[in-house]
């Protein structure tokens, strides 16, 4: 089966209502992330394939998604000037591969990025604690802007199944406008179909929900 089961119209609706609700009377002091729930059926995570795939949203859902550098001399200059979190070699040498202060590291922030002469040596200097806790950093070069690395980092989005057949990403946040939810929606919802072994056979129900919102059913 190919094609959206989804409507723009209905996507559209439901994102409206929620917005609505979001600047009303019930208004929080922050800004809400809106999340895409995903009901799966006809699916045995112990016998199915388990899939997992990444893709980049045009409009960055999560903006306060916290990157921290981890890079040479060179790297740590320009995170510095840019006023982006980082660390040397040498403060990683100084937590000496000690587990609790490495599993504090991948507790403070929510994504990585390294030099590409310092991927080689987190595995000696970290053992296996960021990729333990998925934060193992993606490769920077010397080319590269970090605030661009780090903004694509905030606009990608994961889908992975485990355990369960229910699975929920951050696809927005209520400061975004209708048009900009309204892509991100539709992109994340064709991006999952097609990860999936009988495509919208698989699909049993699908939500967006704000953090402090009720449920809005697309499907």
């Amino acid at each position: 089966m190919s094609g959206s089961k989804v409507p723009i119209t209905r996507v559209r609706e439901e994102v409206c209502a929620i917005l609505a609700a979001s600047t009303g009377e019930t208004k929080r002091k922050f800004v809400e992330t809106v999340e895409l729930q995903i009901g799966l059926k006809n699916y045995d995570p112990q016998r199915d394939k388990r899939f997992s795939g990444t893709i980049k949203l045009p409009y960055i859902p999560r903006p306060r998604l916290s990157v921290c550098i981890l890079g040479d001399a060179h790297d740590c200059d320009r995170a510095k000037e840019q006023e982006m979190p980082f660390r040397s070699a040498e403060d990683l040498k100084k937590l000496n591969k000690n587990k609790k202060l490495i599993k504090k590291l991948a507790a403070s922030f929510d994504a990585f990025l390294a030099s590409e002469t310092m991927i080689k040596q987190i595995p000696r200097l970290l053992g296996p604690g960021l990729h333990k806790a998925g934060k193992f950093p993606t490769p920077i070069s010397r080319n590269d802007d970090l605030n661009v690395r780090a903004n694509e980092i905030r606009a990608t989005i994961k889908f992975q199944l485990k355990k369960v057949l229910c699975l929920a990403v951050a696809i927005g946040n209520v400061s975004m406008t209708e048009d900009e939810l309204v892509s991100n929606i539709m992109l994340a919802i064709n991006f999952l179909v097609s990860l999936l072994k009988k495509n919208w056979q698989n699909v049993k129900s699908l939500f967006i929900k704000s953090t402090m919102g009720k449920p809005h059913r697309l499907l």
